[in-house]
């Protein structure tokens, strides 16, 4: 196998790794769409080394078994792009690496991590990191300026085994980290649910004790209507009495006049 066609292949297993990332993301409910840029690139790269290694080896009449990591690519790379753009599902060699040494991080971006970790904070997270893992990160990154929208990526074409694991540990160690933000938003909004469940449960606590009051009132209204009917009645009937005692002292009256 040529330098060339190993190259390609680590690329290959680049790509497969950002997909395999990129499902993670998704099945996680956090932002899938990050990558797609780099993985776009990494696509384009991936084709523009194919064509150069199948040109290269007709212009070197190399023998079939030489050559037949070109088809190999080409299936690999057809697979990847329809992956990507949705319209096969992935295939079980997509899931595989080229590189055995490559195998830790494909199980860790296939990994579902559980949702109740203990969140934990640090100042400085470099702090807790190897000086290896911060240089490799660093010789990585080396290429990158300040932020653009659009920022020049590496050439993927040339990354190693070892930049490779780098790059992708890093990328599932945001995925967690994302992961826990998200649990830590979850778990203050169950807190806040809670609290509002509360004020809920109290706000009905106080409609009825000023239903009940106004149930009291209401009884002692009635109560008091009854009484001045009550009056009312026996007001009417002695009303009638006093009536016609007035007229029998008039009817008195008028006898002894006309007497």
């Amino acid at each position: 196998m040529s330098a060339s066609s190993h190259q390609l292949l680590l690329l290959a297993d680049h790509l497969k790794l950002s997909l395999l990332e990129r499902q993670r993301a998704i099945a996680l409910k956090l932002d899938s769409t990050k990558e797609n840029a780099q993985i776009e690139r990494s696509l384009r790269s991936l084709q523009e080394g194919i064509e150069s290694l199948a040109a290269q080896d007709v212009d070197l009449d190399q023998p079939e078994d030489e050559a037949s990591e070109v088809p190999r690519l080409r299936q690999q790379y057809d697979q990847l792009y329809a992956q990507y753009h949705g319209t096969a599902v992935p295939a079980m060699n997509m899931r595989q690496p080229n590189d055995p040494g490559l195998n830790d991080d494909f199980a860790a971006a296939q990994k579902q991590p559980a949702r109740n970790r203990n969140v934990r904070f640090r100042d400085n997270p470099e702090e807790e990191e190897d000086a290896g893992t911060i240089a490799n990160r660093a010789a990585l990154f080396s290429d990158q300026e300040r932020y653009r929208d659009e920022p020049e990526a590496l050439d993927q074409s040339q990354l190693s085994n070892q930049q490779i694991h780098e790059y992708h540990t890093q990328v599932i160690r945001d995925q967690d980290e994302q992961l826990e933000v998200l649990g830590q938003s979850i778990g203050r909004q169950r807190m806040l649910g809670i609290q509002m469940g509360s004020e809920i449960e109290e706000q009905n606590e106080m409609l009825g004790d000023v239903e009940s009051g106004m149930t009291r009132h209401q009884s002692l209204l009635d109560r008091a209507g009854n009484r001045l009917a009550h009056v009312a009645r026996k007001s009417k009937a002695n009303w009638s009495w006093i009536t016609i005692a007035i007229l029998i002292c008039i009817l008195i009256l008028v006898i002894v006049i006309t007497k």
